[in-house]
This record gives structure tokens, sequence and C-alpha cells, in this order.
């Protein structure tokens, strides 16, 4: 603990706080400005430590698309469960298991008798099928860029091992398209972006100039911790202030301008872009990951031929337009009613990264 207390000390945060409420009142009056977090462990991060209260009424910090399961489209649990119907032993992490698809989960279908299997890592995908030489089995990989290097190097070792039941399900999705659908969205107009600490770990600072160049807004890479956020949030602040739309590392210490190159190599080397479909946004072009040709064998989309659709969720679920940051969670009529942790109607309220578990964990109204 004695490395973390020096990111949450309380004086520390005071004096921040105070610089962020002095930069806001020499912001325009005549508005709100409107800052993402895009993180999903950010948005569950600055709920538990509650800087959504410490901001001033003029600074709204809206949650986005940063949560791998709850951007999983519908049709993807479609798919996976169309798998498991045909007699493929699927293995998946287990905050996917409640993600509602059209129709069902896969943990229903689990109570079922049908072969869903918890994993707490892809590797042990492999443990999976070496158990079960005459059956196949299905990894369902998906994630941003903190996890699909671990998800395709699933199919670096099936390779070196030579096991052929084994594939991967995809829905990779990355972050630095997300930005540009989200900044090109009329309706949104965000005014800056802290963004995410493990994606940028990854894919390093560099990889957000494209987009900062373009769009001149203001975007901090941000740590996790108390103070890493405030910190962020106030240089988001000064920048607005200044009217200067810069990309800033403020997380230097985990954070290298070209990322963990051999990560990007894995990444590079098994996969290449596509245009997945996104909860609640649609088809984001070029935002996505999906094997090489060449790896088609362990493609599980084109070695059963199945098809990943939007789905059919929920219409009464309005987690789509908390992802955009459209509406607050408590801004959706089933949010603490019929959707709940122990109920959930929408991926949302699943994930340990979702919005909505974490409003209703830590902010909603009492």
């Amino acid at each position: 603990m004695k490395y973390l207390d020096g990111f949450r000390n309380p004086e520390a945060a005071a004096a921040i706080t105070a610089d962020i409420k002095e930069f806001a009142e020499k912001l325009p009056k005549d508005r709100i400005f409107r800052l993402m977090e895009v993180c999903g462990s950010h948005t569950m991060a600055i709920a538990r430590y509650g800087i959504r209260d410490l901001l001033p009424e003029n600074v709204s910090l809206l949650s986005g698309p940063g949560c791998p399961v709850c951007v999983t489209a519908a049709g993807y649990i479609d798919a996976a469960l169309e798998l498991a119907r045909q007699g493929k032993i699927i293995a998946s992490f287990g905050d996917l298991l409640n993600v509602p698809g059209s129709d069902g989960n896969l943990a229903a279908a689990r109570s079922e008798g049908i072969s869903i299997e918890v994993c707490y890592s892809p590797l042990a995908a492999l443990d999976i099928a070496r158990k079960n030489p005459g059956r196949e089995v299905v990894f369902l990989a998906i994630g941003f860029e903190t996890t699909i290097p671990t998800g395709t190097s699933l199919v670096l070792r099936a390779q070196q091992e030579n096991l052929n039941n084994i594939s991967i399900l995809t829905a990779f999705k990355t972050v630095p398209p997300a930005l540009e659908a989200l900044v090109s969205d009329p309706e949104l107009r965000i005014d800056g972006f802290l963004l995410p600490p493990h994606v940028s770990a990854i894919i390093g600072s560099d990889a957000y100039r494209p987009f900062t160049d373009k769009h001149h807004l203001p975007c901090i890479i941000a740590g996790f911790e108390p103070l890493d956020m405030l910190y962020g949030l106030e240089g988001l602040l000064k920048q607005l202030l200044e009217n200067r739309g810069e990309l800033e590392n403020q997380y230097s210490r985990v954070v290298k301008p070209r990322g963990n190159l051999k990560a990007i190599d894995l990444i590079n080397t098994y996969l290449e872009p596509c245009g997945p479909i996104w909860r609640g946004i649609g088809k984001i072009p070029g935002s996505g990951l999906e094997l090489r040709e060449k790896f088609a064998e362990y493609d599980a989309a084109k070695k059963f031929g199945i098809e990943i659709s939007a789905g059919n969720p929920d219409s009464r679920c309005r987690c789509g337009e908390v992802l955009k940051g459209k509406i607050l969670p408590e801004g959706c009529p089933l949010f603490g009613k019929a959707c709940t942790p122990g109920s959930p109607v929408g991926p949302c309220m699943v994930s340990s990264e979702g919005s909505c578990a974490a409003y209703y964990k830590y902010s909603r109204s009492k």
C-alpha cells in the first residue's frame, strides 16, 4: 500500500480539486463542459471515489463505451449460444455469461447442461481442448487492446502444439476509431477525453496523435488512482481554458510513446482490421480486429460458418445511450427497478466495468 498512498493523499486531492473549481469558474458561463472517461475501469474508480461529486456544476463527466462486455453485440452472444447448442464446448470469461443475447444468455444455457466453461485466462481454454480431443472448443475472445494480445496468444500456442480442435470467436475492438465515432456524433459535443491507461500501455500514447492532430481536442492519459484522475481532469480544464487541444500522457510511469512492441507485433502478425458491431453504437469501420485469412482454421466464425449480427437486444434497455454518454444510467427507466445486478436487462449492469453497475453500487439515489 505504501506505493499507492501517494496517489490517495487527501491534502493533495483537495488542492487539485480547488484548481479544478478555479479553472471551471474562468470558463464561459453559458454552457456545460462535457468530458468523457472512455475506460470502464475509470468509470468504476470514478464512482468508487466519488470524483463526480467533486466537480463544479458546469463540468459534466460522462462514461464512454470503454467496457468490452458492454459493447459486445447481442448477436455475438447469439452466435456463441448457437455454437454451444451444436455441441461445441464454449470457454469464456465469467463476466460474459450473464450478458443478454436476443433470447437468453450463456449462464442460462449452462444451467441446462450445455457445455460452457469459465476460464480465468485464454490459455485455460487450451487445457480444455487437450482434455477433450474429440470435441471442438471455442474461446469467446472479446476485449480491447489490453486483452487482445492474450487472446491472440491462444492461437500462437495452439499452432505450436498442433491443437486443431480449438478456435476463437472474436469480438476484438480498438479505442482510437471509437473516439472518432464519438466526436462525429453531433448530439454528443464532447469537450475532452480522459483516455484509458491499460489500452494505452499496449498501443502507446503516439497512437492517439492522428486523432488529436485532426480534432484538436484535449486528451489526457491518466491512471486509476484518485489523484491520477483528478489531475487528468484538471489538465483537461486547463487546456480548455487556454484554448488548447493536445495529447498529454500523465501516466508515463506505465504508458510509453510506442507502447508494448512485443504485444503490437503479436497483434499485427495474427490480426487485421475489420468493422465490428458495437452494441448501442452500430458498426464502426476499422474499429475491430479479426484473424487473418491464413489463420482461418482458428477462426470459429469461418470454421463453423457462423455469422455475427447485431441481434435483437431488449428494446426497453437504453444501454446504448449510456455507452455513448447521451444519458446517465439513472436516465434509463429500468435502472434499479427491472434492471439490477441480480437481474440485469442490459450488459451495462452486468460487467464490473459497466456504467450502470458502477452507478448502482456507488452513486444511485438513496
